[in-house]
């Protein structure tokens, strides 16, 4: 039996807290710089490419190059966009994707993250909002591309929290708590990879499509919709967007190692060490995906959603329940 005890809210506390936040927004950020380069090198690799290789030594510094761009270019907002949707929306859509990350166990000493009872389900809550940003951007933009691409991210990233969603049930059902620090205790002598792949092949490809990545990235379709909902964004509100869309693959990443694959668990290494080492390696199989797959149809975007990956969640949680009464 777990249990992890919360200590009542004193001036000392709210400063650990604060600093915590920070520390993990830093991490985040240290996170989401190098994941950007690695993946710019890695496709560049993939398609006979040398990539970013001229900001400092083989272009390590190329992605601070590209912030520092962002940051310093023109704020244009368009003459006929709602003015205070349009400067919410990059907002709405960052802050939750930094929010969801103060549930995730980075190791085994718990620190700068919440030992929350239903941090599963606040995860889930927490990244839903993300997609009221996308679609007031697109809307507030007052452009048809821009509208468009809102849309089709509504209907995506709402569809897919779905199987999302119903891959998850079956690890809660297995370790009994919502709880990720339980969770990953539980796995402790068996991932839960292995009696839930189902489960976790739903959760990556539902993942994907959450993520707007390849091959579920039709609501930045730039053959079809110049950019889609961040088509009339430059700056550092531009920047925002980009930064939600690779801190939530950092995020995603880290919840499937959590749910998954044993979290900050292992041998001979720090516990943390371990959290990098699968975290990475997800984040690695998503760019790899990216490199590989060409981006499917809108109506088999949908019809894949509701026709394939819910039903084998649906047959995954009724295995997982089955097996877990005999």
């Amino acid at each position: 039996m777990f249990h992890w005890e919360s200590t009542p809210l004193t001036g000392l506390s709210f400063l650990g807290m604060v600093i915590g936040a920070v520390v993990v927004l830093l991490i985040a950020l240290a996170v989401v710089t190098y994941a950007i380069y690695f993946e710019r090198k890695f496709i560049g690799w993939m398609q006979l490419r040398i990539g970013p290789n001229r900001v400092g030594p083989f272009g390590l510094f190329q992605s601070f190059a590209d912030i520092l761009k962002l940051l310093i270019k023109e704020d244009v907002i368009p003459d006929k966009a709602d003015r205070i949707m349009f400067l919410l929306a990059p907002v709405i859509a960052f802050v939750p994707s930094f929010m969801v990350l103060a549930v995730i166990p980075f190791s085994s000493t718990h620190v700068f993250t919440a030992g929350l009872n239903v941090g599963v389900l606040y995860y889930l809550a927490i990244s839903a909002i993300t997609i009221l940003g996308v679609v007031l951007g697109g809307w507030a933009s007052n452009n048809k591309y821009s509208l468009i691409g809102g849309m089709r991210s509504a209907a995506q990233m709402i569809s897919y929290e779905i199987p999302l969603g119903l891959s998850i049930v079956g690890v809660v059902l297995l370790s009994g708590s919502l709880n990720m620090n339980v969770i990953v205790a539980h796995q402790a002598k068996m991932w839960f990879i292995i009696p839930q792949i189902i489960g976790f092949v739903v959760f990556i490809i539902a993942g994907l499509a959450e993520l707007n990545r390849t091959p579920f990235d039709l609501p930045e379709a730039e053959s079809e919709l110049v950019a889609g909902y961040h088509t009339e964004y430059s700056g550092f509100r531009f920047a925002f967007f980009m930064l939600t869309e690779y801190v939530y693959a950092f995020a995603l990443a880290a919840l499937a190692t959590t749910l998954f694959l044993g979290g900050w668990s292992g041998p001979f290494l720090p516990s943390w060490l371990w959290f990098v080492i699968k975290t990475a390696a997800v984040i690695f199989f998503l760019f790899w995906v990216r490199a590989t797959m060409p981006r499917m149809r809108g109506d088999q975007l949908m019809s894949f959603a509701w026709k394939v990956l819910i039903p084998v969640a649906l047959f995954n949680l009724l295995l997982t329940g089955g097996l877990y009464l005999l």
